[in-house]
């Protein structure tokens, strides 16, 4: 995630800032640019920059209800923004808990298209695309016999709203024996599956894949009945990414393809800050030193940006233990998961190339 200012007084504002905290103008940001607009109003919900106000904006509907903070050209009239217009269903808002776990989910979810966008990947809505677009569902259980499932069928990313209460989603992180479990980390693993359709599935990559990730033609519901019944193999850390990733080969795509969005949206943060690892007192420190002085997004050489994820999470583990918090990240990238991630990334990087 890039910095973002305030365009009238230079303060330091976060991505889901609607109002700069510091001299109280209105934000919003601009998919086009991907960057943070400063407004003044001009009209009834009609704004235009602080900068130049040759170009006028209306927030993104879902501002109404605090979950926004998108902004779209006037000339098209008020509607929504990409990100708002791929929901499909949302929860039913006459509950304060349902619009507090909507305004979790939306944050996450705009940070995923923020993702996308940046890695110029095709984000369409699957109304008036049925066959290529997206769409979210999210849902409530509608009685403890009938649970929502939280997955992925043809382009349709369904979400159980109750992984917006962190105390649900903790308990079945516990349940599940998982050292990792978000709002955004689901995001990211559903659309993975996504994104196999889109990328692999009739692509010319896709022995390319099987040679790394296996073949995806192996009964996908036999794979997970076992993988539940039996767990991961034991030496399933040489080879995956995550217990999960050892269940079939879809899994093992998607579970690589959440962490490196992880990757590479973090290793963004720290370029944007301006982040070096240099740690003292330490004779041979190269294994752990980097110098993030390069945007990720726009880095073609996959080693270069693996050299910078390591000692980047090694450092941020250590501060989080000093904390008395679990590790930031905890994960060991094997050097069979590190392929995987090389070819995902060069995949990514290509096609934004051609686009």
């Amino acid at each position: 995630m890039k910095l973002y200012t305030c365009d009238h007084c230079q303060n330091t504002v976060y991505f889901e800032n609607d109002t700069c905290l510091h001299c109280g103008y209105s934000l919003g940001f601009d998919m086009r640019t991907m960057d943070m607009i400063t407004l003044e109003k001009q009209g009834d919900n009609i704004y235009c920059s602080v900068k130049q106000n040759n170009e006028t904006f209306y927030y993104c509907n879902n501002a109404a209800y605090g979950v926004c903070n998108w902004i779209i050209p006037a000339q098209g009239g008020p509607g929504f923004c990409l990100a708002c217009s791929l929901n499909r269903m949302i929860p039913s808002l006459d509950s304060e808990v349902n619009r507090g776990r909507w305004k979790n989910i939306e944050t996450a979810k705009h940070r995923l298209v923020y993702s996308l966008l940046r890695l110029r990947l095709p984000v369409e809505k699957k109304q008036g695309d049925e066959e290529n677009g997206i769409a979210f569902d999210f849902l409530a259980d509608s009685s403890p016999g009938e649970r929502v499932m939280t997955g992925h069928d043809n382009g349709v990313i369904t979400l159980n709203i109750e992984e917006a209460d962190e105390a649900e989603r903790t308990k079945h992180k516990m349940d599940l024996g998982e050292r990792y479990r978000t709002l955004l980390g689901h995001f990211r693993h559903e659309i993975g599956h996504y994104y196999w359709d889109r990328l692999i599935r009739d692509s010319p990559r896709l022995n390319d894949y099987r040679a790394l990730f296996g073949n995806e033609e192996a009964d996908y519901a036999k794979a997970l009945e076992t993988y539940y019944q039996n767990g991961a193999p034991s030496n399933w850390m040489q080879h995956f990414i995550s217990p999960y990733a050892s269940a079939h080969s879809w899994e093992d795509w998607a579970e690589t393809w959440a962490h490196y969005l992880h990757l590479m949206d973090t290793l963004e943060t720290a370029f944007s800050f301006g982040l070096e690892i240099h740690p003292e007192n330490i004779v041979d420190n190269k294994g752990i030193r980097a110098e993030i002085k390069r945007d990720p997004y726009e880095t073609d050489d996959f080693n270069r940006i693996f050299s910078w994820w390591l000692p980047l999470t090694f450092a941020v583990n250590s501060l989080n233990r000093s904390m008395g918090h679990p590790d930031f990240y905890p994960f060991v990238i094997s050097e069979a998961v590190s392929r995987k991630l090389k070819f995902i990334h060069e995949l990514v990087i290509g096609l934004g190339k051609n686009t």
